[in-house]
């Protein structure tokens, strides 16, 4: 275990590195913050104060050394568009957008994982064949498209749920849906096919014959077994996830990470930007590496040394 941890610690560390170093300079490449920030008309005079004034007048490699130096000793700088610590801002709207994914992941669970194993069971049916159907359809929209189409229907039409913000339930609703189809469409499939492969085993038949009926079977004996090949998928698709949310934060006006890195992007505000990205890279990586060790502990036979190689 401890190898295991020690290894995967210090991938993450190369990866932050290689990402961070990546964001530095593709930032740099982008355009300078002071023409986006400033308003028009702006003096040359007050234009290269200002450059002067958040360092960017410096060498690259200067300001590339600074930056890893502040951010190793814990501090991620101002916000060129607030003036305010990185840190706080991103505070302020980290559990807005964890709580969107922790809602989108249940639903991609609770939906996704029973019209798995529904559609291998039903699968000589018609109602197999209209989950398929279902999943195809989720996994080829596009999450923008099936976020404006509910705000059009069930918002501007219908007036039953709000269309941007966060501040009850209901503002959740849309979101949710927008940001789990394709992932309950895909964790459907998973499924699906993971089961199918279960059902024909032969321990499965051995359990029909001992006289288990096939919902005692599968919950018994099918279901641990379809679960480690549909865990880890859904490891991979975590990615996905994050750059989905960005989408459907800036659709909705979602106050949260993905839509401060839309504005940073736009704004080309360095700070916020290099951060946010080192944050959502970590945070992919770690739920990467706990995919890993569940992998492990989902399925006895599969020993955390396998999952080093």
């Amino acid at each position: 275990m401890a190898r295991f941890l020690t290894k995967r610690l210090l991938r993450l560390l190369l990866t932050l590195w290689v990402i961070g170093t990546v964001v530095f300079f593709a930032t740099r490449l982008s355009g300078n913050p002071i023409d986006f920030l400033m308003p028009e008309g702006l003096d040359g005079a007050s234009r290269q104060t200002m450059i002067a004034y958040w360092g960017l007048d410096r060498p690259l490699h200067e300001q590339y050394l600074r930056f890893w130096s502040a951010l190793l000793q814990g501090d991620a700088g101002l916000g060129l568009a607030e003036r305010r610590p990185v840190a706080t801002i991103f505070a302020e709207r980290v559990a807005q957008s964890a709580s969107l994914l922790l809602a989108t992941l249940a639903l991609t669970i609770v939906a996704g994982v029973p019209a798995g194993i529904l559609a291998a069971i039903w699968r000589k049916r018609a109602r197999g064949s209209a989950i398929l159907f279902l999943a195809f359809l989720g996994y080829a929209t596009p999450n923008f498209v099936l976020g404006i189409l509910l705000i059009l229907v069930f918002s501007f039409s219908l007036h039953w749920l709000p269309s941007s913000g966060s501040g009850t339930l209901a503002h959740y609703v849309m979101p949710t849906v927008t940001l789990a189809a394709f992932f309950i469409a895909s964790l459907a499939r998973y499924t699906r096919n993971a089961m199918l492969d279960v059902l024909s085993q032969d321990y499965m038949r051995t359990a029909r014959a001992k006289g288990f009926s096939e919902g005692q079977a599968i919950l018994r004996h099918g279901l641990g077994n379809a679960m480690i090949p549909v865990i880890t998928a859904l490891g991979l698709q975590v990615t996905t996830l994050v750059s989905g949310a960005v989408v459907v934060e800036t659709v909705f006006a979602w106050h949260g990470i993905g839509d401060l890195l839309v504005g940073a992007t736009l704004q080309r505000d360095y700070p916020v930007l290099q951060f946010g990205v080192l944050a959502v890279a970590g945070a992919v990586v770690l739920v990467n590496i706990l995919v890993d060790v569940g992998y492990a502990a989902i399925d006895p036979r599969v020993g955390l040394a396998e999952t080093i190689r």
